[in-house]
């Protein structure tokens, strides 16, 4: 019996949630997301003592709920990319209880063992990623175990107090680079096969994915985002980021995006990289008149708008697709993005009005809401068996 053939029989003789990545941690991370932001609300608001403070927010919401969903994508897409089987079973359930130690080790323990223990989990599941993608061969896809690798080592820094600031930058800059990479194949790919048989003509219009011009705008961006790291407050970091932002309209134009509106798994997708474009405008409006925006404005762009956005977006339909139903979204579904995209559009405003407490409070209810809903809704899909 070869490797591949026992782990595809430790996958079948797996309870569904165990079957594939998505299902323990798009989960994990959807009720992490809905817990951390009304749990960081009431302790801004004076209703709790101190609980982990801005600091403890921002770290639990990047290495904590992104990391397990980044996670969860990553290790779904990466089978069919190499054609290996997936990590399922007892090898999930450990990655996944490396993961949920991690979230309880810093709420318990904070500083010392508490941050010993969620140190594990990234460069564990970097380790994973490398070993499945250069097992395969997959060497196409390489840029991405990149990506997670340069996340792992933003993580470890953000521990050390003199580079947290930089470390934050440089995992916003990641997430940003991963979503226009991935984001930049599937969804001019899932706007072309939904339009398919629907709307010939707006078919034909839909730019394939990874052209001269995308490549051009990747290579723009990663600059951009390099000088945002390095020189956050400089005038020509502001004009790269705005100059980023133009190149990303255009790109995400030449997917007829305006098509898809009818369906709110197709429209979510276009909206949620929509925020990409509007979080380098930000950004770079945050450093040309930081009297005007602040800075804190670009962050929450990014981290409500780009990552709520386009994180349920994908977990959406990754989930319907990999469990074998249709996708079409259902009430819930298309309450869950309207929810997110609300939440995250007040969260910026808050942001510019310097934390306006009515406009914040109301964007943590709205933006936890759409994680909530979304783990409610999808329990029942996430722990039943693929359908055939």
């Amino acid at each position: 019996m070869t490797r591949e053939t026992d782990r595809g029989a430790q996958r079948r003789a797996a309870p569904p949630i165990l079957q594939n990545a998505f299902r323990p941690f798009f989960l994990g991370g959807a009720i992490w997301a809905a817990i951390q932001v009304p749990l960081w609300y009431a302790e801004y608001a004076g209703y709790l003592g101190y609980v982990a403070g801005p600091a403890g927010h921002a770290h639990e919401m990047l290495y904590g709920m992104l990391a397990a969903i980044i996670c969860g994508f990553a290790l779904t897409a990466i089978p069919n990319w190499t054609g290996r089987a997936p990590v399922a079973g007892a090898g999930l359930a450990a990655l996944f209880a490396l993961w949920l130690a991690g979230r309880l080790g810093m709420i318990f323990a904070g500083h010392g063992w508490g941050m010993a223990i969620d140190l594990v989990f990234l460069p564990v599941f970097t380790l994973v990623v490398l070993r499945e993608i250069i097992s395969g061969r997959n060497w196409r896809n390489l840029p991405v175990a990149v990506m997670v690798v340069l996340f792992t080592f933003s993580h470890f820094a953000f521990h050390w107090p003199e580079w947290s600031g930089t470390a934050i930058r440089a995992t916003f800059a990641v997430t940003l680079l991963l979503v226009a990479l991935i984001g930049g194949r599937i969804v001019p790919s899932f706007t072309r096969n939904w339009l398919a048989g629907r709307d010939e003509e707006a078919t034909r219009r839909v730019a394939p994915p990874m052209q001269g011009l995308d490549k051009m705008v990747l290579a723009l961006t990663g600059l951009a985002l390099a000088l945002w790291i390095v020189w956050p407050e400089s005038a020509a970091t502001g004009g790269a980021l705005g100059l980023a932002a133009i190149a990303q309209l255009i790109r995400l134009l030449r997917w007829q995006g305006v098509s898809t509106l009818g369906e709110p798994l197709m429209w979510s997708l276009h909206a949620g990289y929509l925020w990409m474009v509007l979080a380098l405008a930000i950004m770079a409006a945050g450093i040309i008149w930081p009297e005007q925006v602040p800075a804190a404005a670009g962050l929450h762009a990014i981290g409500a708008g780009v990552i709520g956005g386009m994180t349920l977006a994908v977990m959406t339909r990754a989930s319907l697709g990999h469990t074998g139903r249709e996708r079409i979204a259902n009430r819930a579904t298309t309450l869950v993005f309207v929810l997110v995209h609300a939440g995250a559009l007040l969260r910026v405003a808050a942001a510019i009005l310097l934390n306006e407490p009515r406009l914040l409070g109301l964007s943590a209810i709205l933006w936890s809401g759409a994680f909530g809903l979304f783990a409610i809704a999808y329990i029942p899909v996430l722990f039943s068996a693929r359908r055939t």
